[in-house]
């Protein structure tokens, strides 16, 4: 199954590096940090049998305030006092074959069930400011919250607030 997901990973990234010591960096950076447990949470959209459709990695956890996530500068730097507001994260990725169907929808609401039972105020994600991505996010329940420079790009951050259940 892991061999499916990074294939998902590399395939919806939009420029991967070569196979080598930089597309090793690259794959733990945005996909390997958040395989090793802890309070991290995988989730695998499965399509007939063993087949992936899709994930979702997420952290619980305020990024901002982690080592692990040290490397990635616009968490402490732009978006620090935005993560406290919306402290869980996640990065989604769907096969192309499997876009469009309501099972990126599915992965992110499942997350968000965990969030809210572990009393989180609100979960994030970080993508380019002009991603097509970004409607999709919308249409799932995250508004614009700021937006940053970053190694050249733009950055949204896209946050969703979680009022807890009565």
């Amino acid at each position: 199954m892991l061999a499916q997901i990074e294939a998902i990973f590399f395939e919806a990234s939009a420029n991967p590096p070569a196979p080598g010591p930089e597309r090793d960096a690259f794959r733990e950076r945005w996909l390997g940090r958040y395989l090793q447990g802890g309070t991290d949470v995988l989730l695998v959209a499965l399509a007939g049998g063993d087949r992936v459709a899709g994930y979702l990695v997420g952290a619980l956890e305020n990024p901002a305030l982690q080592k692990r996530f040290a490397d990635i500068g616009y968490f402490r730097a732009g978006f620090a006092g935005l993560t406290r507001r919306y402290p869980a994260h996640l990065h989604i990725n769907l096969a192309k074959t499997f876009r469009s169907q309501g099972i990126g929808a599915g992965l992110i609401e499942a997350f968000t069930d965990i969030v809210r039972q572990t009393g989180a105020p609100g979960i994030h994600v970080v993508t380019g400011r002009a991603m097509r991505n970004v409607r999709f996010y919308q249409r799932c329940g995250f508004v614009a919250c700021g937006f940053t420079m970053w190694n050249g790009r733009e950055l949204a951050f896209l946050g969703r607030s979680l009022p807890p259940d009565c």
